[in-house]
Order: C-alpha cells, then sequence, then structure tokens
C-alpha cells in the first residue's frame, strides 16, 4: 500500500469515527437531568442551598444526597464566573445545578444555562409575561429564543447538547406577591413552566400573614389548586415536605447545615 493511499484510509477512519460518535452522542430523548426525570416519575425532589463561591462546600453539598442544588444568585454576591468553577469542580456529582437568576432577562438566564445550569428558578413572577420571557431565553428554537454561543454546557452535558437542552431544563418560577397569586392559573398554563414554587416566606411578607392565619392558608391553597390543575409540579420550602400536592422543595443553605451537623457530632 502507498503512502498516499494509507494517508487516505486514515482520513477516511478518522471520518467515520466522528461520525459514529456523533450517532451515539445523538440519543433522542436522551435525559441527563435527573431531577426533573424523578418529577416526571411522581417522585419528589430536595435541593440544598448553596450561597458561597467556595467549591469546597459546593462538592459537599452536590455529593450529600440532594437531587439538586439551588444556587442562590439572587440574594447572593455569586458572579456567574465563581458559579461555572463551583459547577465544574464537581461536574460528576450526583446533585444537578439549578440556578436561581436575579430576574427573568435574557443575559441572566443565558450565562445561567451556558455555565451548565440544568434548572431555572425566576422569582418574583407575578405576570403571565415574566413566565413567558423566562423560557424564551432558557430554551432552543423552536421552544424558543436562547442564543447558541459558547459555554462549559456541552463538556458537561454532551455533545449533543443542543439537541437534547429543551428537554432537560427545568423551569422554576416563583409566586410571591398576591398581584402573582391572583393570576396563578395563567402563570402555571405557561408551556414550558415545569414548577410552580409558592414563596413561603415572601407571601408572609407581601401580605403581613403568619402562617397559621387562614387567609395566608387560603393563598397557598390557591397556588396550589391551580398549579396542579394545570398539570404542573408544585414547589415550597422542606418544612412542607407532608403537604399534599407538593413535590419540589428547597432546603437549607449551607451555614445552617454545617451548624446542624456539628450539634449533631456534638451531641454524640
Amino acid at each position: 500500500m502507498t503512502s498516499r493511499r494509507i494517508i487516505r484510509v486514515t482520513v477516511l477512519i478518522a471520518v467515520l469515527c466522528v461520525l459514529v460518535g456523533s450517532v451515539v452522542d445523538a440519543q433522542p430523548g436522551r435525559t441527563y437531568n435527573t431531577a426533573k426525570q424523578k418529577l416526571l416519575n411522581g417522585d419528589s425532589v430536595v435541593g440544598g442551598t448553596v450561597s458561597t463561591s467556595d467549591p469546597n462546600i459546593y462538592c459537599a453539598m452536590a455529593s450529600a444526597g440532594f437531587d439538586f442544588i439551588w444556587i442562590e444568585m439572587q440574594h447572593s454576591p455569586l458572579t456567574y464566573s465563581e458559579v461555572a468553577r463551583m459547577i465544574w469542580a464537581c461536574k460528576d456529582a450526583p446533585a444537578i445545578p439549578v440556578i436561581r437568576v436575579p430576574d427573568a432577562t435574557e443575559g441572566d438566564i443565558q450565562k445561567a444555562t451556558d455555565i451548565g445550569a440544568l434548572g431555572i428558578i425566576v422569582p418574583m413572577v407575578a405576570t403571565v409575561e415574566k413566565a413567558e420571557a423566562a423560557v424564551r431565553y432558557a430554551k432552543y428554537p423552536p421552544e424558543g429564543r436562547r442564543s447558541r454561543g459558547s459555554g462549559q454546557y456541552g463538556a458537561l452535558w454532551g455533545r449533543d447538547y443542543r439537541e437534547t437542552a429543551n428537554d432537560n431544563i427545568l423551569m422554576i418560577v416563583m409566586i410571591e406577591s398576591p398581584d402573582g397569586i391572583e393570576i396563578a392559573d395563567q402563570i402555571a398554563a405557561v408551556p414550558g413552566i415545569d414548577v410552580v414554587f409558592a414563596a413561603s416566606g415572601d407571601i408572609g411578607s407581601f401580605t403581613g400573614y403568619a402562617q397559621d392565619d387562614p387567609r395566608y392558608q387560603a393563598l397557598i391553597d390557591k397556588i396550589r389548586n391551580d398549579t396542579l390543575a394545570a398539570g404542573k409540579k408544585l414547589g415550597g420550602p422542606f418544612g412542607w415536605r407532608d403537604r399534599e400536592g407538593f413535590s419540589f422543595f428547597q432546603a437549607s443553605g449551607e451555614a445552617g447545615l454545617i451548624r446542624a451537623g456539628a450539634s449533631a457530632l456534638l451531641a454524640r
């Protein structure tokens, strides 16, 4: 065999390997968002909350048994660069990364998805337009208008990320105020929304009602009934894990869990 033929055969083999690799990677319907899959299966999911930029703490939380990690970017000074390093540092952890973005802006949601978040939590949703914007910026066409740019998402979730991302991104909207509660049925009905989260603390803050006030309970019941009637999942604090209809829970932050763990250790 001449050297020219050897080169041609080598190139052909390389091309075939690339094509075969692409076929293997591009599995239709491939699911890697384990928390979303559990919800679809009718199970509950629990996420620990992280507000610090320390990758070691993030990895400890992501490997502790939670289904997802609620990365807090609304009420913390965390930057997207810091969160990108945290997610990459523990890229093989069982808990999937979910980011609460500051708002439903294209910039915030684009950055969150580009660095590898498989869930987007949007706070202060009180209009249908805001819920629609959240979906629009998180999903690729034809479901949304997410731009295809650079990011570490491909290295995290596979070369077929563009083809599978829409099915794996978990969209959570938070209802926190009376005007949002009033149209909870319309917000829950927005296509692409997976979870409606009843923000227990802010609902009390906006209304002035204590959580044992019947008026407060009536508001929570409305969110629950509207969400479930729309066929969506219902979220709330971990303390509500025994409430009927709830299946998506936010657990304590790293500081509280460290304190509780230390107290439990010393109590022995």
